[in-house]
Parts: C-alpha cells; structure tokens; sequence
C-alpha cells in the first residue's frame, strides 16, 4: 500500500470538544505535532460539538479522533470513507463497536497512555482520603483550628489494596505503591492472567473476599454490561466501616444510590469518584452532600502528560493507518480479517489521482 498523494489527501477530523469557539486548542498539545512530517494527512475539526457524531459531520474524512461524542451505528450510516475512529483515552462504552465493524470502521484506544496519570490520580486519593486533606483544608479556612483533634488520618502503611482489575492502569497502581509498607495487594479480574498476577505479587480472589478484606476498594474495570452495578448495594454492605472505595473508571459500575446511603450512614469511611452516570453533571450532585467524599468532574487524571500521550498515540495510529500499517490499541480487530475492510482500505490510501 502507498500514501496518498496530495491531491488526494488523508483526512483526519477532530471532534470539536477539542477546541474552544474559537478554533484554539483546549488543551496545551494533543499530538498534533505528529502530522508535521506527514503532510498527505490534512487534519481539521467538527464545526460543532453534538453529543452524538451526525453522519454529516463526518462527511468524506478517512479518521476521526473522538473525545467525548458517542458513536453509533446511525453516526457511521454514510461512512463510505471512514476507515478508522480512535478514542481520545481508553474507554470506549459510547461506542458500538459492532456498528464500527459492519461498516468496516477499525476503532482504536490510546491503550497504556493513560496508566501512569491514573495510577498517581489514585494514589493521590488514597492519601488525601485518609489524611482528611479536604476537611483539615477547611478547618483553616473556617477558623477551626482546635478541631484538628478530631481528625487523626491513617497511613497506607500495614493496609491492603483491593483492585477491581487487573489491567494497565491496577498494574502501574501496584508499581506504584511499592515502597509505602502496604500488605500484598489483592485483586478481582476474572480475565486476569495468572503470570501477570505473579508478576506483580498480587493475590487473586474472588469479588466478596476483596471487598471484606480492603482497606481501599479501586475500580479499575471497563464499562460492560458484566460490569455494570457491580458493586451495588449488596457488595458494598460487604466493606469494613475502615474502608473506602475509589472510582476512577466508569459511572455505572458502582451503584449510585448504594453509594450515598453506605456514606451517608457512615457504613463506610469514605469514597473518592471521578465518573458519574448521565455525564456530564451539570447541577450540584448529591455526593457533595457528603464531608467524607472527594469528587471530580471525570478528569481527576488530566495532565499535559496524559493529553499529550494519548494525543501523540491516536495521531500517529492514524498515520500509520494512511501508509498501510496497523495502529496500536485496536479494539475490534476482527475487522482486519474482513475482504470489505481490507479493499476499503486500499481503495482509500492507494488512490493515485486517477
């Protein structure tokens, strides 16, 4: 396969989350800066932003990097030149990835970019949790300096992590923490492999052995429906009162409603919640209600690192996609195996003007 030449450019767009109105980046670098030596790639953005991709915003582009819009199979209904959508991150629930594929769509992930900013994202939680960083903040800024009596934290040391997946993200968590005297790890992932849990010297259980016997309960899981309400009300009724619980991966795996009552009964010692379901929250959540919970607008691990990263990831998946090549983090990689796929791709890189 060759590169298309440039009257026959390839055509990456941006979802128009990524810039403000006007036309400026949001953010400080999103890897733009790889298609500089690749000048068959011209790159341009969505004139708005929906919250589902509209077949006309798509129009003739061969890619879309896409940062918070659904995918549908309504969105990839016109798709004739679309060869491949990559998620801005790694998550890709509010994509249909059977649509992608029957329209022969390849869908990528920014796979191991995100690990390392969520890791310390996590770890920053577990410390602020039990240290009080948010109530000892207000004590000062209310005059209530007496009260610090009342506010002795814990240290992670002699305490036991419990990790709701065993992917990249649980593993740099793990690597991570070495060092701060925590017990051995433990961790529920049904997919898990046994050598990687070696690896790392983590214990496997099962779910209600995790959840009696954390300290700190990290959800680290993607969204499916296997995963949706997995810990709800029962497995939370499982926690030591010690114990907290910390989300930073997809609304909808921890039960909301669960969640308030174990914190607002104080069955639970507290909780840490990046994502949320019906993002985005745009009125007060009712977790705020709450002096024992840390939230965030799911973004508690944007960094110029992480934006880099991911950014410099899709964009290059991209290119590599423009000369033939197989991008990293491909997530429906049947896809490849399909006649359709393959001729669509040759047609969209091999022209040559004719």
């Amino acid at each position: 396969m060759t590169p298309l030449n440039s009257h026959n450019p390839f055509k990456v767009l941006f979802t128009a989350d990524f810039f403000n109105a006007d036309g400026k980046p949001k953010f400080s670098d999103i890897g733009l800066n790889i298609f500089t030596d690749h000048t068959h790639v011209q790159k341009d953005s969505f004139a708005e932003h929906l919250p589902e991709i509209a077949p006309s915003q798509i129009g003739n582009a061969q890619g879309v990097i896409a940062l918070t819009p659904s995918v549908t199979a309504n969105s990839l209904s016109q798709a004739d030149e679309l060869l491949a959508i990559a998620r801005f991150g790694v998550g890709y629930d509010n994509t249909d990835v059977n649509a992608c594929t029957e329209a022969d769509v390849l869908l990528s992930i920014a796979i191991g970019a995100v690990d390392r900013p969520v890791a310390e994202a996590t770890i920053g939680w577990m410390i602020a949790l039990t240290h009080h960083f948010r109530t000892k903040d207000q004590l000062v800024r209310t005059g209530q300096w007496d009260a610090r009596v009342n506010y002795h934290g814990c240290e992670l040391r002699d305490r036991t992590l419990g990790i709701v997946g065993l992917g990249g993200i649980g593993r740099k968590v793990v690597k991570l923490l070495q060092g701060f005297g925590m017990n051995q790890p433990i961790a529920f992932d049904p997919f898990a492999d046994a050598s990687v849990a070696k690896q790392f010297d983590v214990r496997m259980v099962k779910l209600d052995e995790l959840l009696r016997t954390a300290d700190f309960v990290s959800i680290h899981c993607p969204l499916s429906d296997a995963t949706h309400n997995l810990i709800d009300a029962d497995q939370i009724a499982l926690m030591r009162p010690e114990a907290y619980l910390l989300n930073t991966a997809r609304g909808g795996i921890v039960n909301e409603d669960a969640l308030y009552e174990a914190l607002q009964q104080g069955r639970i010692a507290g909780a840490a919640v990046d994502c949320f379901v019906g993002e985005p929250i745009t009125h007060p959540h009712r977790l705020g209600e709450l002096e024992n919970v840390l939230l965030a607008p799911h973004s508690i691990a944007w960094t110029h690192e992480l934006f880099r990263d991911i950014g410099q990831m899709a964009c290059q998946g991209m290119v590599k996609l423009s000369i033939g090549k197989e991008p990293r983090g491909i997530v429906n990689r049947e896809v490849l195996e399909r006649k359709s796929f393959q001729e669509k791709w040759q047609r969209l890189i091999g022209r040559d003007g004719e």
